[in-house]
This record gives C-alpha cells, sequence and structure tokens, in this order.
C-alpha cells in the first residue's frame, strides 16, 4: 500500500472529527434585561439562574425565563432546528449545556413560571439543595423528557399572579391559561407587556 493511500483514511478521520466538533460552536448569548422577552409567556427574561435558552441551527437565540416554558417551546415546535439548548447553574449562574445538567424538582420550588424546577452543573449541588429543603427530587435530562411539567397553580395564586394566555398550539382549539408567579423580585414586563401582579410587580 502506498503512502498517499495509507494517509486517505487518516484525512477521513480529521475531517469526522472537525464535522463532530462543529457540533460544539453552538454558543448561549448574554440576557439583556432590557430588551430580552421569554418567547413562550413573553415576560422579560431576567438575567439570573432560572433564564433559559436554545440557540437554533441557524444561530437564532430563543431565550425563556423558565425552563418549562423553553420545554413549552419544544413541544410545540419539536427540536429538528435546535442546535443547543442551554440552562444555568443555580449556584454559579454558568451556562450549561441542557443535557449535561442535573435537575432539582419539587412543586414548593419557586421559578418565575412555577415549573419547580432548578439546574445544577454538579449532581452533589443538586442533591445538597434538596437535603437542605427537606424535599425534592434528583432529576436528569433524560428523566425530564417524561416529566409532567406541571405548573404549581396554588403557589401562583398564593404570590398573587395574573392571569396570562398563551397562544394555542396549531390543532388545537382552546389556549393554554398559565399563570406567572409573583415571587421574583425585579422579574418585570417589558412596557409591551406591563405587569398586573406578576414577575415582581
Amino acid at each position: 500500500m502506498s503512502k498517499g493511500m495509507k494517509l486517505t483514511p487518516i484525512f477521513l478521520a480529521l475531517l469526522l472529527l472537525l464535522s463532530a466538533c462543529g457540533g460544539e460552536a453552538y454558543e448561549p448569548q448574554a440576557i439583556n434585561e432590557e430588551t430580552d422577552v421569554c418567547v413562550i409567556c413573553k415576560m422579560a427574561v431576567k438575567d439570573d439562574q432560572f433564564a433559559t435558552q436554545i440557540i437554533t441551527k441557524d444561530g437564532q437565540s430563543l431565550k425563556f425565563d423558565d425552563i418549562g416554558c423553553l420545554n413549552t417551546w419544544k413541544t410545540e415546535n419539536g427540536t429538528d432546528t435546535i442546535g443547543a439548548a442551554f440552562v444555568r447553574d443555580y449556584n454559579s449562574k454558568q451556562w450549561l449545556r441542557y443535557e449535561k445538567a442535573f435537575y432539582a424538582y419539587d412543586p414548593s420550588y419557586k421559578t418565575p413560571m412555577a415549573y419547580g424546577i432548578l439546574s445544577f452543573e454538579k449532581e452533589e449541588d443538586a442533591k445538597a439543595f434538596i437535603e437542605k429543603q427537606g424535599t425534592g427530587t434528583l432529576m436528569t435530562a433524560d428523566e425530564l423528557r417524561d416529566h409532567s411539567w406541571e405548573v404549581n397553580r396554588d403557589m401562583m395564586d398564593m404570590e398573587g399572579a395574573h392571569d396570562h394566555v398563551h397562544p394555542p398550539v396549531e390543532g388545537q382549539n382552546e389556549t393554554v391559561d398559565h399563570d406567572p408567579p409573583a415571587h421574583q423580585e425585579g422579574h418585570s414586563t417589558t412596557p409591551e407587556h406591563p405587569a398586573s401582579g406578576g414577575h415582581g410587580s
């Protein structure tokens, strides 16, 4: 076998490796509290540990104020156009790949849209949070696929939240009613979407 023929498989392997690395090129964008609005609930996205985002394959950044809103977008639009999804570490607020994070869930956990799911970079940090709270379930991204994604209505009523109606999903006749809680101080809406009891009003 000639030297040139020996190099061909190595060259092809390098091309495959470079292609695989290209999948890691998606980077989360910084949150701008002045202008960023959740794609789903239309509430202002606060630069906090609850913010999540999707980077589409064409480079578009879709930002959400709660992981539950990110899941709603995936349910309504599918995952074919997603390049990468990101959540934040609850403690450091650093961006994490959605599939690599660990999650703590309990209906009593306060999140902007009352889905009660918090994300952590390390499994031990998620476990420590659950232990400190005295309640909760440790979950992975794979386990979130089968999660019920229920909103804690009692918490929202208790927080004095206002009604917010999501646009109907294609093929459905009824709108989905989500009531955002008001527990996050400073989690206000944009001028185009004035608050009436929710998200820090």
